[in-house]
């Protein structure tokens, strides 16, 4: 995939203020961009643009009609009594890989996000760090075109947060645009660019 396009893109509910309006960036595989600004500046709202399932007020978004999108919520949702292998293995037998082919695959990314040595845990016992990073690794293992990610520490404390934050460089892959709504200053310093909301008041 090329990347993502936004030309003068803009967003407002109905007949009230406008969220944020002249957004006009190219979006490139192989960064993560930080989408930061204050709460109710529209983060979640422009990756549901991002993700061609909200159309915007203004302005238009190009994205290839095929792309592949994933997107990773604030509360991580797993199978309570299925192993945290399981999670990553899924979306690779859904791409063609055989169980034998995907372990393996599995394995390296959860190594990645900070996860080895938990592979048979099941997710019910995971905790909320754990879930998260798991998370972020199912997300890659989707091999998507666009991988959405909002706001990935906002239920975790500190300490929990920094390994989170500490995981994110694994997301940066060659042929997937990522965006990370965050309000986390941690978050946004582990990113290769910025989109600042307030810029777009």
């Amino acid at each position: 995939m090329n990347g993502l396009r936004l030309d003068g893109v803009g967003h407002r509910f109905g007949d009230g203020a406008r969220l944020f309006a002249g957004i006009s960036l190219t979006l490139a595989p192989g960064r993560v961009y930080a989408l930061t600004g204050p709460s109710g500046s529209g983060k979640s709202t422009l990756l549901g643009i991002l993700a061609g399932w909200t159309a915007p007020a203004e302005g238009r978004v190009e994205r290839p009609a095929d792309a592949r999108t994933a997107w990773v919520f604030q509360n991580p949702h797993g199978v309570a009594g299925r192993t945290a292998l399981d999670h990553v293995v899924l979306p690779l037998l859904a791409r063609g890989m055989s169980r034998a082919e995907a372990e393996p695959v599995a394995r390296g990314l959860m190594a990645g996000f900070l996860l080895a040595g938990l592979e048979r845990r099941p997710f019910g016992a995971l905790s909320g760090g754990e879930a998260q990073r798991l998370m972020l690794a199912r997300g890659i293992a989707a091999a998507p075109d666009i991988l959405l990610v909002d706001e990935p520490t906002a239920q975790l404390d500190r300490a929990t947060a920094d390994r989170v934050n500490e995981s994110l460089a694994a997301l940066r892959t060659p042929d997937t645009v990522v965006v990370i709504a965050t309000h986390d200053p941690a978050t946004r310093e582990r990113c290769t660019d910025v989109i600042e909301l307030d810029g777009y008041r």
